[in-house]
C-alpha cells in the first residue's frame, strides 16, 4: 500500500456533488419521459472538484460562509451522501456531529438512541453497556435520558450527541457547528475533551468562530461556493477569509501583508436590518476595523493589537457640537469598554447637511478574553452629561478575539493595582 495513502485519515480526490434544480415538479417527469432526452433542469454544484487530504492525528478546520458547501462535503465524507464524481477514502472509524438530530430517532428515548448509535457504529449491546455510564456522566441530562429525544432542547440534544460521539472510540471526530448551541460550561467541557483527543485522534472542525479554528487547528481549509479556495495555516486562512468577507484582497509585498480594496470606499457599509436608535438628523452608514500597521480591514483581533476603528457618518441636518463614539459589548450585551470624541477632549467641527464624514479612533485593542464581541457606533450632539442621540447602531460590527492565553506573560494575567487577600 502506498505510504502516503496509508498515512491519510481522509483523502478527497476531485470530488463534486451536483444537484438537479427544477423550476416546477412536473419538469422532473417531463425530463424522465422525453424521447430525445431534453433537459428541464439546471445543475447546481454544491461541491465542485475539491481535492485535499487530512493526515492521521491532524486537527483541521473548515471555514466558509453559509451555503458554501461545507456541510455537503462533510456528509459525503461520513457516507450520508454519495459524490456525483470523484472519490473519498476514509481510513478509520468516523464519529460525527452534523446537524442536530442526525443519527437519532426522535421517538426513541435518549438511552435507546445511545444503543441505536452504538449499533450503527458496529458495537454489540454488551460493548455499549460498558460505555453507557461514561456517556450518561458526560451528557449530564439526568432523568431526561429516559424521555423521547423529541422532547429535548437543542442544548440537551448536543449534550447527548457529543457524549455518544466521543465515547464510541472513533479514529476520526467530525464536529459541524454543533457546539454553538450548548451552554458555556458544557462548551468548555467539550473543548477540554477535544484537546485530549488531539493527541490520539484525527479531528475535522467546522466553525464560523475563527478564534476556535486558530486555537485548536493546525490547518484550515477555506471553501466558497463549492470550490476549494485555499488550504494553509489557520492564521493565513483567517486573514484571507476575513478580507474576502470584507470585500478586499490580500497581497504580500516583501515581508509585509497589505490590503488591496476592491472598492474605493474607506469604510465597510453597514449590514441591513440592524437596530438603530436616534432622531436620524445624522446617520451612521458604515463601520470597519483596520490593522493599524497594514491598513487591512479585519474582524479577527489579537489582544493588544494596534487598530483603527473607522466610522462613516452622513449629516442630514446641521449638527452643532457633534460627539462621535462607540462601545464594545460581549455576546451577552455587557459593555466592556467604550469611548467617544468628547471624553477624549477632541473637538469635532459642526456637521453640515448633505455631507459625508469619516472619523477614526486609533487605539490598542484591550486584552479581552477569546470570543465574539460587538461594536456599536454612535453620533450625538451636546455634552457627555446632556446630549441628543442622532444615531446609535446596535451591534454594527461583530469581531472575534483570538485566544488570550497565548498573550499572557509566563502564563499569568498581570492586573495593575491588584490586591491579594487571605480570608479567615
Amino acid at each position: 500500500m502506498n505510504h502516503e495513502i496509508s498515512n491519510a485519515a481522509i483523502q478527497v480526490d476531485q470530488v463534486s456533488k451536483v444537484y438537479k434544480l427544477y423550476n416546477n415538479p412536473t419538469d422532473r417527469l417531463k425530463e424522465a419521459v422525453h424521447p430525445f432526452g431534453r433537459k428541464y433542469h439546471s445543475d447546481f454544484h454544491a461541491v465542485d472538484d475539491i481535492t485535499f487530504r487530512i493526515n492521521r492525528g491532524e486537527t483541521v478546520g473548515i471555514v466558509g460562509k453559509n451555503g458554501s458547501g461545507k456541510s455537503t462535503l462533510l456528509k459525503m465524507i461520513t457516507g450520508v451522501l454519495t459524490p456525483s464524481s470523484g472519490s473519498i477514502h476514509v481510513n478509520g472509524k468516523i464519529s460525527a456531529l452534523l446537524e442536530l438530530g442526525a443519527g437519532f430517532n426522535p421517538e426513541y428515548t435518549g438511552l435507546e438512541n445511545i444503543y441505536l448509535n452504538g449499533t450503527i457504529m458496529g458495537y454489540s449491546k454488551e460493548e455499549m453497556d460498558e460505555r453507557v455510564e461514561d456517556i450518561l456522566s458526560f451528557a449530564d441530562i439526568g432523568e431526561f435520558i429516559y424521555q423521547p429525544v423529541k422532547m429535548y432542547s437543542s442544548g440537551m440534544f448536543v449534550r447527548l450527541a457529543f457524549a455518544v460521539a466521543i465515547n464510541v472510540d472513533p479514529d476520526i471526530l467530525i464536529v459541524d457547528e454543533a457546539l454553538s448551541v450548548g451552554d458555556m460550561r458544557f462548551q468548555q467541557k467539550c473543548f477540554r475533551k477535544i484537546e485530549e483527543f488531539q493527541e490520539i485522534k484525527t479531528i475535522l472542525f467546522v466553525s464560523h468562530d475563527l478564534s476556535v479554528i486558530n486555537k485548536y487547528c493546525q490547518r484550515a481549509i477555506w471553501i466558497n461556493e463549492g470550490k476549494l479556495m485555499d488550504d494553509s495555516t489557520p492564521e493565513t486562512i483567517s486573514k484571507k477569509y476575513q478580507a474576502f468577507m470584507l470585500g478586499s484582497t490580500l497581497k504580500t509585498v516583501g515581508t509585509k501583508t497589505i490590503v488591496e480594496r476592491s472598492t474605493n470606499t474607506f469604510v465597510q457599509p453597514l449590514s441591513d436590518n440592524l437596530d438603530v436608535l436616534g432622531d436620524n438628523k445624522a446617520k451612521i452608514n458604515g463601520i470597519s476595523l483596520h490593522d493599524a500597521l497594514t491598513g487591512e480591514p479585519t474582524t479577527l483581533i489579537k489582544p493588544n493589537q494596534s487598530v483603527q476603528l473607522r466610522i462613516s457618518v452622513q449629516a442630514n441636518e446641521l449638527i452643532q457640537s457633534p460627539i462621535i463614539g462607540f462601545s464594545i459589548k460581549d455576546r451577552l450585551g455587557n459593555i466592556v469598554t467604550q469611548s467617544n470624541s468628547y471624553v477624549l477632549d477632541q473637538e469635532v467641527q459642526p456637521l453640515l447637511p448633505g455631507r459625508n464624514y469619516i472619523f477614526g479612533f486609533n487605539y490598542i485593542f484591550p486584552a479581552l478574553s477569546r470570543g465574539e464581541y460587538m461594536i456599536s457606533p454612535a453620533v450625538a450632539s451636546g455634552t457627555q452629561e446632556e446630549h441628543t442621540q442622532h444615531s446609535w447602531v446596535h451591534d454594527a460590527l461583530v469581531i472575534q478575539i483570538l485566544d488570550y492565553r497565548k498573550h499572557q506573560l509566563n502564563g499569568f494575567l498581570i492586573l495593575e493595582d491588584a490586591e491579594f487577600y487571605q480570608f479567615e
